[in-house]
């Protein structure tokens, strides 16, 4: 193990938002290698902003709502609890809360390579 790797520490991260609509969950190093997380709120109608996941793979985790993941290169992925999504490295992407009360999610990005 590198120094870098035997400095990480298991923790425990409460996901409790409040009013806020993102929390950053794990920054990335040097609190981890290379994940970064965040919860995320969206209210009905609303959407994250078409971002790409460039060398990264992102994971979301849907908590509550429902929305869907839009991308040039697939059909709308329906998000839900229950469900996860994938995306790939560069990938062009949006997330947008589809129904009538908020979605949250956890998104969960690391590198690829």
């Amino acid at each position: 193990m590198t120094d870098a790797t035997s400095q990480l520490q298991p923790k425990v991260i409460h996901l409790e938002p409040g009013d806020q609509s993102y929390v950053r969950l794990l920054g990335g190093p040097p609190e981890t290698r290379s994940i970064k997380s965040g919860l995320v709120t969206l209210s009905p109608g609303q959407s994250i902003g078409l971002h790409s996941t460039k060398a990264n793979e992102e994971v979301i985790v849907p908590l509550a709502g429902s929305g869907q993941l839009l991308c040039a290169a697939c059909d709308p992925i329906e998000l839900a609890a229950g469900l996860i999504a994938y995306v790939p490295p560069q990938t062009d992407h949006d997330v947008i809360n589809m129904g009538s009360i908020d979605l949250r999610y956890i998104f969960i990005v690391a590198k690829a390579d």
